[in-house]
């Protein structure tokens, strides 16, 4: 059994975040064909144009990160009806300069939480056309937008009724770069 190392992408920045949680959750409960790491977006120079001959150290070890990943799994807030600058900014870097992406290929999940009533829906909407354009592979269904309170006990911890929607949509991803990577 092939185990693949998927780049985990969190698009806040808080400290308490529910959507780190959340991937910190994904992470425990990933299937043995899945090792889950996170990579880290908060330590990224905003995306100049004119730095793409000499990138930053940090662009160059998240441009590095990404290469080295099986596929990709997004866990993205809602900033105003959309993803966070944070995430636009690592997808601009991790795509740029013209021609040297290393997005193009890569199976990808997206998922997200958020304490509004739609969960993360329209950001995971607006993050899909982004990841179309970068020639990324997205897995479609299940939908995976959370509301928090559905998710995490006041302590937290996931809910025992979510684990199995959690571990449904593990597997099912699994299969997704399982499908694009190879068996």
């Amino acid at each position: 059994m092939t185990t693949r190392r998927i780049a985990v992408i969190v698009g806040s920045l808080r400290k308490d975040s529910f959507n780190r949680k959340l991937a910190d959750a994904l992470a425990e409960r990933a299937p043995e064909t899945l090792s889950l790491h996170s990579v880290e977006i908060g330590d990224l120079p905003l995306y100049n144009q004119d730095d793409d001959a000499s990138p930053h150290p940090n662009v160059v070890r998240f441009k590095r990160e990404i290469e080295q990943a099986d596929g990709v799994l997004f866990v993205t807030p809602e900033y105003n009806r959309s993803i966070s600058g944070v995430l636009k900014n690592a997808l601009d870097h991790a795509s740029r300069p013209y021609g040297e992406s290393v997005w193009a290929g890569k199976p990808a999940g997206v998922a997200g939480v958020s304490v509004g009533a739609i969960g993360t829906a329209a950001a995971q909407q607006h993050l899909r056309t982004i990841l179309a354009y970068l020639d990324m592979p997205t897995l479609g269904q299940p939908e995976m937008f959370l509301k928090a309170d559905a998710v995490f006990d006041d302590a937290g911890a996931l809910r025992d009724d979510s684990t199995a929607f959690i571990d449904t949509w593990l597997k099912r991803y699994a299969g997704w770069v399982a499908q694009h990577v190879g068996a």
